[in-house]
């Protein structure tokens, strides 16, 4: 038995080293560009493909960013910002629940300093950054870089160190993202359309075409124009938005608490305009001069035609066109702009096509009470869709006001109202009576409160998936029916009676270090500590599970979120497994007793993190997260590790195998 034990041990020993690799996705070159007392320092990260690296800016609580520190910034002043090329993609990150940045193929940073003397000076530092693709992450890893500078010369460093990352989905690839808010935004113009303040305006507008006088090769390109005219002045005013919001504030508006309430008071005070409340309208002179010019005819007269429709509908489409600037005020260039032109291109469409084609104005429904139904569907939506601000200023700077349940219950009372507003039970100021409920209106009213029934669930525990990105984390929720449950269920299980909830001899085993600010998902509960959690396993003659994993791993929360929390695995790992969850990218700072000397780089490791970033890398020769090992209480493997596999039944297959080979060793 032991021969056998001594072979399947070399096999995978041998199957380890041919599987292991460091991965270095990311490679960084340093170069220097000086003129006199100033120079131009520049970072180029090359990114393998697949792989992302982490934006220099990015939330509280998020993934470790990509950042430079200087050895001593007292040598010199900083000149300007740090310019990022090409700029971030930016994606709203369903598990973190908050926005972030990532660069791919390629990030090019560069900084501008003053020298304070003309003596030659070395600029010493490391960059700090971490990668993801999408089935892995690799820890937080520092690049050394070395700037020596003079009144003459430039210098050129590289150095091969590769980065770790965390995971950015496909999903958010940048084209596919500004597709998407195209498609929505030419979807908010058409619904811009069916507002009582434009909608009327259609057959006004085509009679003035029909009406001018002019010639019909005319007439038809001066309704091209006018077509044209409605796209520009949207689009112009995303363009004006682009250049003042700019990328420089992107983490500033998408994080920080003043800009996230001002938005969601944006969209309250739009809701409650849709509502009747008050009409949100422009100063009369600024609409009198505009259609003063109209009567010049021709272009000039098409285009004064346009700005008096954008004008005097600004009461219905001003919340709209201001939702999709909020929404687009994340610092991009092109977003505010492809939003306004989708837009545009919706609202201008019906005018320019009824202009050119006016025998389809017999066609269209006359005006009446249903324009402003859609106003009030319109704000119940916006009233929805503006707690998402709040939510986020809320766990930003954990104010406590807007957690889960709270969040749920407040959707759940808006679209119950939607559905009886569409079933005529709601009536507001403007609205006419509801003598019958047409078939539209019911089938609305049905998707409505299937929503809601949707949403019920959520309020005892329920994941949504379906709208988690919109949601605040499940950490908040209160009152977790489905945990509660399991919990229970698991403390009344026969061999519990003497173990803790976890299946570990609090008796035996001592407490946990790190544990006051480390924690394990779905109730589990381990060593965040390799030495104590051996300890722990060989005093309860049990496997151990070694999950490598980190704060900013992406792909270890959805492991956990898909994979652990598997009744199966759950089961597993409670009973039959001691836990040692090693964070790779925790900051924590170790006593001086426990720092250590890395036999792979050489560098003194002082933090929780880079002790066992570094642990990982020396025994198993792999730096990517997540990773699982399993041991036998000599600390010896017995299976194949095992990365990200997001198939539940091949991770119970995983933990099988390795208890099987444990009872064999025994």
């Amino acid at each position: 038995m032991k021969r056998i034990t001594l072979f399947i041990s070399l096999l995978l020993f041998v199957g380890t080293q041919l599987f292991a690799q460091i991965l270095e996705p990311v490679k960084w070159t340093f170069e220097s560009k000086q003129d006199g007392l100033e120079a131009t320092l520049i970072f180029t990260a090359n990114i393998e493909e697949e792989w992302h690296l982490y934006d220099t800016e990015l939330p509280e609580g998020g993934p470790i960013r990509t950042s430079i520190n200087f050895a001593d910034s007292s040598l010199f002043e900083f000149v300007g910002k740090l310019v990022k090329e090409p700029l971030p993609t930016e994606y709203f990150d369903k598990i973190f629940n908050m926005k972030l940045g990532y660069f791919s193929k390629q990030a090019v940073l560069t900084q501008k300093i003053k020298l304070k003397n003309a003596d030659k000076v070395d600029i010493k530092g490391f960059v700090e950054f971490m990668s993801c693709n999408n089935e892995t992450c690799t820890p937080p890893t520092e690049a050394d870089f070395s700037f020596t500078l003079n009144a003459e010369g430039s210098n050129k460093t590289e150095n091969p160190v590769n980065t770790i990352s965390s995971e950015a989905p496909d999903q958010d690839d940048k084209s596919g993202n500004l597709l998407w808010f195209l498609f929505f935004s030419f979807l908010a113009g058409l619904a811009a359309i069916l507002t009582p303040c434009v909608f009327p305006m259609i057959p006004m507008t085509v009679s003035f075409f029909m009406n001018s006088g002019e010639s019909k090769f005319k007439s038809r390109l001066n309704a091209l124009f006018y077509g044209f005219s409605i796209i520009l002045i949207y689009t112009v005013i995303g363009t004006l938005v682009s250049v003042i919001f700019g990328p420089g504030i992107a983490n500033w508006l998408s994080t920080h608490w003043l800009p996230n309430i001002i938005f969601f008071a944006v969209f309250m005070l739009f809701a409650f305009s849709f509502f009747g409340m008050f009409e949100i309208v422009l100063p009369s002179w600024i609409v009198n001069k505009s259609d003063q010019q109209v009567d010049k005819g021709g272009l000039l007269g098409s285009f004064f035609m346009a700005l008096t429709l954008v004008l005097v509908s600004f009461s219905c489409t001003g919340p709209i066109v201001g939702a999709i600037l909020v929404e687009s005020a994340g610092g991009q260039v092109l977003k505010p702009i492809i939003g306004m032109f989708g837009f545009s291109l919706a609202f201008a469409l019906p005018f320019t096509l009824f202009a050119l084609f006016p025998g389809w104005l017999n066609n269209l429904p006359k005006s009446g009470g249903w324009l402003n139904s859609v106003k009030v569907v319109l704000g119940f939506l916006e009233l929805a869709l503006g707690l998402k601000f709040l939510s986020i200023a809320d766990q930003t700077y954990h104010w406590g006001i807007l957690d889960r349940e709270v969040y749920l219950a407040l959707w759940i009372i808006i679209f119950v109202l939607l559905g009886f507003y569409l079933l005529g039970k709601l009536k507001f100021s403007h609205d006419s009576d509801v003598k019958f409920v047409s078939v539209p209106r019911l089938l609305m009213a049905i998707v409505t409160f299937s929503f809601v029934v949707y949403l019920i669930p959520g309020m005892f525990g329920a994941p949504l998936k379906a709208i988690s990105g919109y949601l605040p984390p499940q950490s908040t929720h209160d009152f977790d029916l489905h945990q509660i449950i399991r919990d229970e269920v698991k403390l009344a299980a026969p061999g519990n009676s003497t173990s803790g909830t976890f299946g570990i001899d609090q008796e035996l085993c001592d407490k946990p270090k790190f544990g006051e600010f480390l924690h394990l998902p779905h109730g589990l509960e381990g060593y965040y500590d390799y030495e104590q959690g051996m300890a722990c396993a060989k005093k309860l003659n049990k496997p151990v599970f070694i999950d490598f994993t980190g704060h900013g791993c992406v792909n270890c929360r959805e492991m956990e979120a898909n994979v652990w929390s598997d009744t199966r695995v759950l089961e597993r790992l409670k009973k039959h497994f001691v836990i040692i969850a090693l964070y790779v990218d925790d900051k924590s700072t170790l006593p001086e007793s426990e720092w250590i000397t890395s036999t792979y780089d050489g560098k003194v490791k002082k933090t929780l993190g880079k002790k066992y970033a570094d642990f990982q890398i020396s025994r198993y020769g792999v730096n990517a997260q997540p990773y699982y090992v399993l041991l036998d209480t000599n600390e010896e493997m017995l299976v194949q590790p095992k990365a990200y596999d997001l198939n539940a039944d091949n991770f119970v297959d995983f933990l099988d195998a390795a208890l099987a080979e444990f009872e064999k060793r025994k």
